[in-house]
């Protein structure tokens, strides 16, 4: 199991792999990637099983959780609990944002 990661070197595969998320780390108790959403570009996202905590990178949006709204930019941390209604909207600036699932995020 690999220990040392760059971001820099996982973005990058990450969009040779043409995918919106990469998962980079999974044990049983926690899974980890980074997901991005262009400008101007639509969240799919749906509730999922397990908690989530997102740190955004860079970029600006909003995320609406649940009945929550709030503008999310560089530095801002994110918690979503199991099943909520969640996704980022109104995206002004590339979104690449750090995720966590705990457990390790479901198929």
């Amino acid at each position: 199991m690999k220990n040392f990661f760059h971001a820099f070197e996982l973005l990058q595969q990450r969009t040779q792999l043409g995918k919106r998320y990469l998962e980079f780390l999974r044990v049983p108790a926690m899974s980890v990637g980074f997901y991005v959403v262009p400008a101007g570009g639509t969240d799919p996202q749906k509730p999922h099983k397990e908690d989530e905590v997102y740190y955004v990178v860079r970029g600006r949006a909003r995320m609406r959780v649940g009945p929550d709204d709030q503008p999310v930019t560089e530095g801002s941390i994110i918690f979503v609990a199991a099943n909520v209604e969640h996704r980022f909207h109104d995206i002004e600036e590339e979104l690449v944002v750090l995720v966590f699932f705990a457990p390790a995020e479901s198929s």
